[in-house]
């Protein structure tokens, strides 16, 4: 739920200073393909120690260059990664363009996919292409994104863990597969429960990686229901803190808004990878009904306590559980995968 770079700061430092403001005196308590059929094929953090082995310094140059430059990759290629891992598997699918005449559009230009910031495709493909110049034709697409999603989390504050690698790229990249395959805005937690079970994921994967709203934005669309006319009753979701409905409806008018202004899912650290964002759910200050859900459900609602108490833990969980979802639905052999040269391109 990425922002389009031409107004990107503007309209977030206003919002923040309106979040800010308006919330200064709270005081803030603590798809249709299954990738997992099979058990995940063998990966290993030290999988090019011989054939590029400074691969993650070659990637580390570049995403710390894109944090300090265009802040907005960081969040953007965290969600990149994750969707390109729940659609097909953690196979750079998401990067390919669709190609000119195709009947079948790609997973870039899905719906769902269409707000994916420019950044975090200028990160990937600037990567690629420094890793190319010293390695070339050994390093995927898919490994190079898994540890810019990586270098991300840690850039903003968030852990540094070790990325095992061995991707291949995949060969597949289809929109009508996309929809079915990602969370929405406003699905419940039975949904979100089915959907991560799909992927070989647990309760715990699903709490855990939903923190990575710690940072990043959403378009007003995608919660204008939830302020104005929440599942039909033509009033807010009730479950919502006053003063960041006001706030987000001073921003996001039911009719006629402009679609490029966006609101931070945590408004109290919104550039921070931290755990505030449980404390948020905990006093109603979700910005997605999804996000919410996850401390009104009694299944949900112990692991957002705890999290929001324990920076340490979530550090730990989430870099374990991003290690999880980046086996998901693994290619390994030119039978199922490739080493593209330039990821945006099947070979």
């Amino acid at each position: 739920m990425s922002v389009s770079s031409n107004s990107f700061p503007v309209i977030i430092f206003v919002l923040i200073f309106l979040f800010l403001v308006t919330l200064a005196i709270h005081s803030f308590p603590k798809s249709t393909a299954n990738t997992t059929g099979r058990p995940p094929r063998q990966l290993s953090v030290d999988y090019y120690a011989k054939s590029c082995p400074l691969v993650d310094q070659l990637v580390a140059s570049v995403t710390s260059l894109q944090f300090r430059e265009a802040p907005v990759s960081g969040p953007a290629t965290i969600r990149l990664f994750f969707h390109d891992c729940f659609v097909e598997g953690c196979d750079a699918s998401v990067l390919i363009k669709t190609r000119m005449g195709s009947k079948e559009l790609s997973e870039k230009d899905a719906e769902d996919n269409k707000e994916l910031a420019v950044e975090a495709f200028d990160s990937i493909k600037k990567a690629k292409s420094l890793v190319e110049s010293k390695c070339p034709g050994v390093v995927s697409c898919a490994d190079i994104l898994a540890i810019a999603a990586r270098d991300f989390v840690h850039l903003a504050g968030g852990p540094y863990y070790q990325v095992k690698k061995g991707r291949w790229d995949g060969k597949i990249s289809m929109a009508s597969r996309v929809h079915s395959n990602l969370p929405q805005a406003n699905s419940t937690v039975d949904e979100l429960i089915w959907l991560f079970k799909s992927k070989g994921l647990t309760l715990e994967d699903l709490v855990v990686l939903s923190g990575a709203h710690t940072i990043g934005f959403a378009h007003c669309h995608h919660f204008l229901s939830r302020i104005y006319n929440y599942k039909g009753t033509k009033q807010p979701d009730p479950n919502i803190d006053s003063r960041l409905l006001k706030a987000l409806k001073m921003s996001c008018p039911q009719f006629g808004g402009n679609y490029d202004v966006v609101a931070p899912f945590d408004v109290k650290t919104p550039f921070a990878f931290d755990n505030a964002y449980y404390g948020n759910l905990e006093a109603k200050l979700g910005l997605l009904g999804s996000d919410q859900a996850l401390f009104l459900d009694p299944r949900t609602r112990p692991l957002v306590q705890n999290l929001a108490k324990d920076k340490k833990k979530f550090s730990q969980l989430f870099a374990a559980a991003m290690d999880k979802m980046g086996s998901i639905g693994v290619k390994r052999g030119r039978k199922h995968g490739e080493k593209r040269k330039d990821c945006s391109m099947h070979l």
